[in-house]
C-alpha cells in the first residue's frame, strides 16, 4: 500500500488518547495533518481496511501488515491525518502541541518538550 501527499503538511501534533494508544501500541501517536485534496492512495488501495467508531474520526490501517496509516473526519473536504511513522522521508514538519493528556498512559510519563499540554482536544482559538 501506498499513498502520497502532493502539498507540504499544515501541522502535526501529539495524541495522547485512549484510541490512538490502543491503535498504535504505543504511549501517544503522531499525525500531521494534509492541505485538503494532497492526499492520495497510488497503490494497493483494496489493502486499506477501516474502522469507524460512532463518535471518532474512521481509522485507516493496511490489511497487509495491520500498520496505522491516517484518520478522516469526513467532511468536504475530509480532514485526514497522516501517521508521521507511516511516511518514507522527513514529513517537513514538527509536532506543536500535546493533546487528550488526560488520558495519557502513567507508565510513560510525558516529556518535558516545552509543547504546549491540551487535557482534551486542542482548542481551535490555541
Amino acid at each position: 500500500m501506498r499513498f502520497e501527499i502532493t502539498a507540504p503538511l499544515l501541522g502535526a501534533a501529539y495524541c495522547h488518547c485512549t484510541r490512538c494508544r490502543r491503535r498504535t501500541g504505543t504511549a501517544a501517536s503522531v499525525s500531521g495533518q494534509t492541505a485538503p485534496g494532497s492526499f492520495h492512495v497510488v497503490e494497493g488501495a483494496e489493502e486499506i481496511r477501516r474502522w469507524a467508531p460512532p463518535d471518532g474520526a474512521e481509522k485507516a490501517f493496511c490489511g497487509r501488515c495491520g500498520s496505522a496509516l491516517f484518520s478522516r473526519v469526513p467532511g468536504d473536504p475530509p480532514r485526514i491525518g497522516v501517521r508521521l511513522g507511516a511516511l518514507d522521508q522527513d514529513p517537513g514538519v514538527r509536532p506543536t502541541h500535546r493533546q487528550y493528556t488526560a488520558y495519557a498512559v502513567s507508565w510513560e510519563p510525558i516529556p518535558d518538550d516545552g509543547l504546549p499540554r491540551f487535557p482534551e482536544a486542542r482548542p481551535s482559538d490555541a
